[in-house]
């Protein structure tokens, strides 16, 4: 199953961020779309596999790997606890389609805010358009405002006291 693997990865990550937030060795300003994304990925995972030990013991080690200082980006977890945790995933995945999906969603989520993509926009198409954020159209005086508009035909404005 692809994403397995960057969701151990993860998931060890996330729990090594934790570790260090605990013993207030945390960096101070933490992105917040990967740290949001790494929870929600955390969640999924823990909701799933509840006290598995593949868990268990890649949140022990990733406790033990934040004492020893270092950076997110070295901490990985040994080859064992791994290779453990892809399996527990893995067989979650197999079992239950919703939370492969769900799996895989989170996994991209990540990996979005990792890349700096978490929340852009983007279209495809002729006449497609992509906003990240609000928009505004608005229109006066009889005019007509859209995002996109096709063949627009107003009226002329009839003479009277307010158009003289």
């Amino acid at each position: 199953m692809t994403g397995v693997e960057v969701a151990v990865g993860v998931l060890f990550a996330w729990a090594v961020q934790k570790a260090r937030r605990v013993a207030g060795r945390a960096d101070a300003e933490v992105d917040r779309a990967l740290d949001s994304a790494m929870d929600e990925l955390h969640d999924l995972v823990s909701a799933r596999l509840g006290q598995q030990p593949a868990l268990l013991e890649l949140t022990a080690e990733a406790a033990e790997q934040a004492e020893e200082a270092g950076t997110e980006e070295a901490a990985v977890p040994t080859g064992p606890v791994r290779q453990r945790m892809q399996r527990a995933l893995t067989d979650a995945a197999e079992h239950d389609a919703d939370f492969a999906a769900a799996l895989e969603r989170a996994v991209q989520q990540v990996q979005d805010a990792r890349n700096g993509t978490a929340g852009q926009a983007t279209a495809e198409g002729a006449g497609a358009v992509a906003v990240n954020g609000t928009v505004n159209v608005t229109a006066q005086n009889g005019g007509a405002a859209a995002m996109t508009m096709g063949n627009v035909t107003l009226n002329p404005p009839q003479p009277g006291p307010q158009h003289g």
